[in-house]
């Protein structure tokens, strides 16, 4: 399985009114994460031809990030069979390596050219494992 990463810095933009972390935000780097890891593994004619939407979103947030934290967002693909695939996202405290928030989402595999739900290929499958 292929585990894609990224780090990012906490602004304070991305605060609440508790002064920490918006869980809105966390929603966002969970979509985030997951298109920069489909627009780099992805060859050009495929993400000519196909695109991905959210079909489910479940988040736990079990530690709150503040202000200059550094977070560790990774991700991977746990299932992709028929039109939907299963991915995790997890979200870690850089310098404690605590686990801030872990989110399960399901997506659907859809053609451009018909906009209806397209089977994952073997290809397909392989550019995450």
């Amino acid at each position: 399985m292929q585990t894609f990463e990224t780090t990012i810095i906490v602004t304070k933009q991305d605060l609440d009114n508790l002064n920490h972390v918006n869980n809105i935000r966390y929603v966002q780097w969970v979509n985030d994460i997951a298109k920069q890891n489909w627009e780099q593994i992805a060859p050009t004619p495929i993400k000519k031809e196909y695109f991905w939407i959210l079909l489910s979103h479940h988040i736990e947030y079990k530690q709150p990030a503040f202000l200059n934290d550094v977070l560790l967002i990774k991700t991977y693909v746990t299932k992709s069979e028929g039109v939907k695939s299963t991915r995790i996202v997890e979200i870690f405290n850089k310098d404690t390596f605590k686990l801030l928030a872990k989110s399960e989402t399901n997506w659907c595999f859809i053609s451009k050219k018909t906009q209806k739900p397209t089977r994952i290929t073997t290809a397909i499958s392989c550019l995450f494992s």
